[in-house]
């Protein structure tokens, strides 16, 4: 190598990936505030106490009430993805994935809930050790927010 010229060398895999997740964590922590998840004054109750228990670590209980909420309105993506929130916060990250996804279905025309869902779905993917699909989300979501 010429004098002058760093060397470069490589970061091993589990690094980059941890690497990955923080740089995902991040975009959701810096995420602008979403529009309300419903018109419907029942739904919002429902989703206000299961921040609160979200808040309070009660992540069970918050979920419950999400689902209870996604009974009154199924089609609802912002609910889709708060319980994807949820699980992923619970460490279950198979169905936080197929939450977000299930999100997805509903989010129409909705490039920032379907950009957030695709960050969610990397963080999860990066969570199980998934690098490559990890960053195939991080690419869908930078794709959905140009």
């Amino acid at each position: 190598m010429p004098a002058g010229f760093p060397q470069v060398t490589r970061l091993p895999n589990h690094i980059a990936s941890f690497a990955l997740l923080l740089l995902l964590s991040a975009c959701a922590v810096l995420r602008p505030e979403m529009p309300p998840a419903s018109e419907n004054p029942a739904v919002l109750g429902l989703l206000e106490q299961a921040r609160a228990d979200a808040a309070a670590n009660k992540l069970q209980s918050a979920a419950g009430t999400v689902e209870r909420a996604l009974r009154i309105e199924p089609r609802n993506p912002w609910l889709w993805q708060e319980l994807a929130r949820l699980h992923l916060a619970q460490g279950d990250h198979a169905q936080a994935e197929s939450l977000a996804a299930r999100s997805n279905t509903w989010a129409g025309n909705d490039r920032a809930l379907r950009a957030a869902n695709w960050r969610l779905i990397g963080e999860a993917r990066a969570a199980r050790g998934d690098a490559a699909g990890a960053q195939a989300a991080a690419a869908r979501a930078a794709e959905l927010e140009r």
